[in-house]
């Protein structure tokens, strides 16, 4: 029997994935704009995987597609904020007691795109503990290479990097080096003769403009709404997102800039 629109796309099962726990209407828009960007990061995460294979097997070319899907997903993301902040203070208040202690800081999709990008820090690895298989995807994200210990690996082959950063502890935080600066702005002075590089570069930082520019409107969208209260879950609210707004995935690919 040839799928329907809504067999195809599971859609009884999507719409009654919206379970809100009181009776006001915006707790729903609530509900559907976190679940969509779980969606979202999800289909982000099925992207790094493709990128990153292509890249490691030297194909930096066809990996320029999906990083640039992933930068158009983080756009859709951040707008996604636009229609959350139509939601007033009175309008979160009125149901935000009956979110408990959850909160967006356990998203496990969340933790893993910013270990995929280099942001470890193995303390999120505990708001998983009620849920193994989550637990297990993420811990795996911790131990992999990340996608600029990819990229990396591809620029030793036109320029000197450094054994520490070829060789590092992927569990740890990337450190940034002024020798692994030093070779992108080799690739950076000479375009031409590096050109797969230099586009591969420029969709990194493509990925991290997105991301600054997400945290950006997430935290001014919660100052807008709640102000500085502390978060659901027990997090320190909008001082927690703004204190994340300087980090950057691929440090040197900014400070280059200064020197061309």
């Amino acid at each position: 029997m040839s799928p329907t629109y809504a067999s195809y796309l599971a859609l009884d099962e999507l719409l009654a994935c919206q379970r809100p726990l009181s009776e006001e209407h915006d707790e729903t828009l609530f509900i559907i704009i976190h679940q969509t960007k779980e969606l979202w990061l999800k289909q982000i995460l099925r992207e790094l995987d493709l990128a990153q294979a292509l890249i490691r097997r030297g194909e930096l070319t066809p990996a320029y597609k999906s990083l640039a899907r992933v930068s158009r997903i983080q756009s859709v993301m951040t707008l996604s904020w636009d229609v959350l902040a139509t939601m007033t203070p009175a309008d979160y208040t009125s149901f935000r007691d009956r979110l408990g202690m959850s909160s967006g800081f356990q998203s496990d999709q969340f933790r893993a795109l910013e270990y995929r990008l280099g942001l470890k820090d193995s303390a999120f690895l505990r708001y998983q503990d009620d849920r193994p298989a989550a637990r297990a995807r993420l811990e795996a994200a911790l131990a992999a290479p990340t996608l600029y210990d990819d990229a990396l690996a591809q620029l030793a082959r036109a320029a000197p990097v450094p054994k520490a950063a070829l060789e590092r502890d992927v569990r740890e935080p990337y450190v940034p080096s002024q020798e692994v600066e030093d070779a992108w702005l080799e690739v950076y002075r000479d375009t031409t003769r590096h050109w797969e590089l230099y586009q591969l570069a420029e969709k990194l930082v493509d990925l991290d403009d997105a991301l600054a520019t997400w945290r950006h409107k997430h935290a001014l969208t919660v100052e807008r709404i709640i102000g500085g209260k502390r978060g659901t879950g027990g997090t320190d609210g909008v001082s927690y997102l703004r204190a994340t707004l300087g980090k950057r995935c691929f440090p040197e690919l900014w400070s280059l800039r200064t020197r061309l």
